[in-house]
């Protein structure tokens, strides 16, 4: 699939690590670096602009080795940028750790997973139809 996208970083076009990863790292794009203070959220900014295919859309999600190693992590996970979005894709970081965290210019902060998406069609019903589940919310398959 080709996207259309708008480099106005400091740095090269996002890249899949292998052959089989299903996301491309998002580099901060930095004047100077960013303090996140403990239980600080920031927005960070890429540089990339982007034009996605309709029925698609871009989930930013957390670095694993960011959110293990330094508490560093995405809020709003998965954050999701629309097909008809024309902005800078920027990224909200929250610092869960209990040190400070400085964000260089570069420094890969998220990661950034294109997914076909359909939308709903609402059928406003009186009854829903019945499955061996119902209405069994959080912890209802039990510990196993």
């Amino acid at each position: 699939m080709k996207v259309k996208i708008i480099n106005r970083s400091h740095h090269a076009l996002p890249q899949y690590a292998t052959e089989q990863s299903a996301g491309v790292d998002l580099r901060a794009n930095l004047d100077s670096p960013i303090e996140i203070r403990p239980m600080e959220r920031c927005l960070v900014p890429t540089g990339l602009f982007m034009s996605l295919p309709k029925g698609y859309e871009a989930q930013v999600r957390p670095r694993s080795g960011l959110a293990i190693k330094r508490g560093i992590t995405v809020l709003n996970s998965p954050g999701t940028i629309d097909a008809d979005y024309r902005g800078e894709v920027c990224v909200i970081l929250i610092n869960l750790s209990s040190e400070p965290f400085i964000i260089e210019d570069g420094e890969r902060i998220a990661q950034m997973v294109i997914a076909r998406h359909e939308q709903a069609e609402w059928e406003q019903v009186e009854v829903l139809d019945e499955t061996e589940r119902g209405a069994g919310g959080f912890g209802h398959s039990g510990v196993k």
